[in-house]
């Protein structure tokens, strides 16, 4: 009986380590696309929440299922950001979150990349986002098209692009 004891308590206690708390008040997800063709619009979504798992060691058991909400967009414009929260692009009211949950999680030369399905504006596709995780912190980077999201569809390339650069930081204890 001890033994059974001893061993529930050592795979409860790996469970409760390898589950990692989301720093979210360092966390951000920052986005680039050009505007009007010739310049580069730069902007953040912060308030990351979610459930982060991540071990190097044990791939198989780690998992990111984690969201941000687009009404937390910052561009530097007062009056962009709030076109931005408006129908013609994020409809915050309607889609309050962008989630991402990964699939698979595997090593690769240069760190890792995980694979999962990225929801955005009611519409849910697979992503893939190269990451490396350093120091409690795990950043990836990726290309967004808008338009496989719906997002500004009215709005031509012209003035806004039409794939955004991602860079996602999230900072665990």
């Amino acid at each position: 009986m001890k033994i059974f004891f001893s061993l529930v308590c050592f795979l409860a206690l790996q469970l409760v380590c390898s589950a990692q708390e989301i720093v979210s008040k360092d966390s951000k997800v920052e986005f680039k696309i050009k505007g009007g063709g010739l310049f580069n619009i730069k902007g953040t979504f912060t308030g990351m929440q979610g459930d982060f798992s991540f071990n190097p060691e044990n791939l198989n058991q780690s998992s990111f299922d984690i969201c941000i909400a687009p009404s937390t967009v910052d561009t530097g414009n007062k009056k962009r950001d709030a076109h931005l929260k408006d129908p013609d692009f994020f409809e915050v009211e309607t889609y309050p979150n962008i989630c991402f949950k990964s699939t698979r999680i595997a090593k690769t030369m240069k760190g890792y990349t995980t694979v999962g399905l990225l929801t955005m504006h009611g519409i849910t596709k697979t992503v893939s986002i190269p990451f490396t995780f350093k120091n409690n912190t795990f950043k990836g980077q990726f290309t967004i098209n808008r338009f496989d999201y719906n997002i500004g569809q009215d709005f031509g390339t012209l003035r806004v692009g039409e794939e955004a650069n991602v860079t996602i930081t999230c900072v665990v204890n």
